[in-house]
């Protein structure tokens, strides 16, 4: 199973365009929003990445981490022969990924996901 991304899902209790100032000083670029979670990443490293997430739109509870894999359904069932705790379903979403929650062994909630 190949690993394509990394990155740390940061909470926030509403959008703020602050944000944006302050991670650009950093030398971070906004590279997608939708309002509910916003990513930047570095020009120069575009897998450096992290983002800021009021509420999951389709799931029942937001992720800590997501994790980009280049097959998502191999992963998921992998998860599941394991009988990890799936917290919300494989599925494809609207904005062009494919994904699962899963809950780790330290309660950690995961999103994987794989681009179509």
């Amino acid at each position: 199973m190949s690993i394509r991304r990394v990155m740390p899902v940061l909470h926030a209790e509403a959008a703020d365009p602050a944000d944006g100032e302050f991670y650009a000083a950093l030398g971070f670029e906004q590279v997608m929003t939708h309002g509910w979670i916003t990513t930047y990443a570095s020009p120069t490293t575009p897998a450096a990445q992290l983002s800021i997430m009021t509420a999951d739109r389709t799931a029942p509870v937001n992720p800590e981490v997501s994790i980009e894999v280049e097959d998502v359904d191999a992963v998921h069932d992998a998860m599941r022969a394991r009988g990890a705790e799936i917290v919300h379903p494989l599925q494809d979403e609207d904005w062009g990924v494919r994904r699962f929650f899963v809950r780790d062994p330290h309660g950690r909630v995961l999103n994987v996901l794989s681009h179509r």
